[in-house]
This record gives C-alpha cells, structure tokens and sequence, in this order.
C-alpha cells in the first residue's frame, strides 16, 4: 500500500491493516498546528494580565491543544499496533525512555532555571533538593512539563489499553460512551468541586491521565476503525466547518455569559470548564479534516512539504522549549507593550518566540547530548556527495 492512499482523497482499502502501517503526511500537520496553537495560548497568557476579559476569550477555545494531543498520542499508538503483536516490556524499553529522560532533564534545568532568576534566597541544598523530587513526581518544575508526566502514563497503560480495545471488538461505541460520561463527571469535580475537597487536590489532578482519558481513548478507537472515520471526514468536510464555526460561536457566548454572571475571567476560560468538551470534539475533527485537505495535495519535493516534515522532526523538541525562549523574551515583553499595545503586543512576542525556539532547537539537535535533550537522535552535518568521475575517467 503506498503512502498516497492514507489521503482522504485516496482512502484505504485494505480489509485487514497490514504488519507496518503507512505513513500519514496529515498527522505531520496536524501536530504542526497543534504545536502553533500551544505556544500561541502560552504567549498569549505570558503578554497579558491573567483577568483580561478579552485575552481569556481567546484563550478558551485554545485550549483544545491538550486534548488534541492525548488523542493524537492515542491515535498513533494504536494505527501502529493495531495490526501487531504487542509485548508490553518491549514498548515500555523502546517508548518511556524517548519522554522519561527529557522529562528528568528538563525537569532538572527549568528547576535550575527558577532558583537562578527567583527573588525568593534559595534556602538550604535540602530543601532545594526536595523541591526538584517534588516537582519530578508533580510535574510541575515548568508549567508545560506536565504533559510529559501524562505522556508517560498514558505509554505505561498502552498495553492494556490494546487488550481493552480487542476484547471489545465490535462494542467500542460503548466503551467511548463510559468513557466520556466519565470525562463529563470529571471535569464537573475538578471545575465544581464538592465541599471538602481542597485546591490542591485539584490542581494534582491535572497532571494524571484521569481527566485526559477520553481524549486518549477517542484517539485510540479512531485508529482501530481508521478506515471508516477517515472517509466519512472527507465526506463531511463542509459540515465539520459548520460545526466549528457554530460551536465556536456557542463556547464565546457561554465565556462572555459566565464572565458578565461574575466568574472571573480566568475560571470562566479554564481548560477543564464542561461547556468546552463539544468544542475540543469538533476541533479534533477540524483539524483532521483540514490535514488530510493539507496532504492530498502535497508534493514530496515542495517546500511546504519539506517544511512541514522539517517542523514535525522536531515538534517534541519545540514543545519542550519554547517555554525557555519565552521566558527569556520576559523583559522584553513591558517595553513592547508599551510601545505596540495589545494585540500586537501578542505578535511580536509570538513571532519572537518561534524564532528563538527553532535557533535553541537547531543548537540543541546538534549537540551530542540531543536525544537526551530533544527525544531526538543527534542531526549531523550532510556529507558532501562525492563527485561522480567523468566518462572518460571511467573507461
């Protein structure tokens, strides 16, 4: 089966997955807008004061971002076992160490990072100490280092997660079904909490794969029936727009009526408000859609082929530090605004921090430390190609 039959356009027709499934150009860019997306949200926040009406309304729908990604993570686990035997010791050796050691890495430097530039005195090497192992087992040395932690249960669940979809094989409508009355009742816990439950429970919970699940699962299902789901996307391009465009619509009015009810702005546009589920489906869907669009069109030696393979490479590399380059960018972040204002305050810092990440990405790939660093082997120097000998050097 050729890679240009995993395009919408061309759908698969194999009854059966083969042992190595194809590849999928839409997944490449998927992840690169997804990618776009999360620093987007980040910069918006970081330019920003964290109760400012209209800044909260354009973070709330961009919040889909970790939702899209546990479905996404979901999704190409299963496309690639689904016609494979599964050895879960095997996985676990080959998968956990790609996000274990850039999670203790990164974990160590931004923990690093903050005791160098906090005002707070360091205190004693113990205490310093059990705040990195606190942060390790937490998640939360940096603010996006979570998803790393999530990541990795989600690969430590993986091989039951096979055996789950197998056994339920023609059933999985219902599994999704538990799944997401599951979702709903989660996240009504973590925005609604019941009298006696602290905060601090509920910020813990955020760095477990319980209010990720669905996403995941969704992710997941999708890849065992990939055939079916990816036809009936192309053939439903036009309403999946219309979806997006009203449910979004729907999720700013709910957001402006939450916050002229009396919700601060920052509870009203949080990631885990239920009112937001619809819209992380749909945006799911969005994207696929428009990927696939994306991938039936691409030409191997163009350059926005080149380009989107280029940034796909190196995706788990910019996730991992593009927070680094937009709090080195901190400073700068006043003086803009007082010159620019908003919004284009969030642009110039946005663009600033895209670039600043792809240069730190470029340095860190190739130093030898790189998959320790980026997940990613080291890129090396292209070898100069040896100069064919002429004709009648060859005779």
């Amino acid at each position: 089966m050729s890679i240009a039959e995993a395009t919408l356009e061309a759908p698969v027709r194999t009854a059966a997955p083969a042992a190595k499934a194809p590849y999928l150009h839409q997944i490449d860019f998927f992840r690169l807008l997804t990618f776009a997306c999360v620093i987007l949200i980040h910069v918006v926040g970081a330019t920003n004061y964290p109760q400012d009406v209209t800044a909260n309304a354009v973070e709330a729908p961009l919040h889909f971002t970790r939702e899209a990604f546990f479905a996404l993570t979901g999704f190409v686990l299963v496309y690639q076992y689904r016609g494979r035997s599964l050895r879960a010791g095997d996985f676990w050796r080959r998968r956990l160490p790609l996000v274990a050691i850039p999670y203790f890495a990164w974990s160590v430097f931004f923990w690093a990072y903050s005791l160098a530039t906090e005002d707070e005195p360091v205190g004693s090497a113990g205490s310093a100490l059990l705040k990195l192992l606190t942060e390790l087992i937490e998640g939360d040395a940096w603010y996006h280092l979570y998803f790393l932690l999530v990541t990795m249960q989600v690969y430590l669940l993986f091989p039951l997660l096979m055996k789950l979809l197998r056994a339920t094989a023609g059933r999985h409508r219902w599994l999704l079904l538990a799944s997401g009355a599951l979702q709903v009742a989660v996240v009504l816990f973590m925005t609604y909490p019941p009298g006696g439950v602290s905060y601090e429970t509920i910020t813990h919970l955020f760095a477990t794969v319980v209010p990720y699940q669905f996403y995941a699962l969704l992710g997941a299902v999708v890849a065992m029936h990939f055939e079916a789901v990816h036809a009936w996307i192309g053939r439903y391009r036009l309403l999946i727009a219309a979806a997006l465009v009203t449910v979004g619509v729907v999720v700013e009015l709910v957001y402006f009526g939450k916050v002229g009810n009396g919700d601060w702005p920052q509870v009203a546009a949080d990631p885990f408000q239920p009112y937001l589920i619809p819209w992380f489906l749909i945006v799911i869907a969005a994207l696929y859609a428009v990927s696939t669009w994306w991938a039936a069109r691409r030409r191997d030696h163009h350059f926005g082929a080149r380009f989107v393979a280029a940034a796909a490479n190196r995706s788990f590399s910019i996730f991992l530090v593009h927070p680094l380059a937009l709090a080195l960018l901190g400073p700068a972040i006043g003086p803009v605004a007082d010159r620019l204002g908003a919004p284009w305050t969030s642009l110039v810092i946005y663009l600033a921090t895209i670039t600043g990440t792809v240069l730190i990405v470029e340095l860190l790939r190739r130093l030898p430390c790189s998959r320790a660093l980026t997940g990613r082997p080291r890129l090396r120097p292209a070898l100069p190609r040896r100069r064919q000998p002429a004709l009648a050097e060859q005779a």
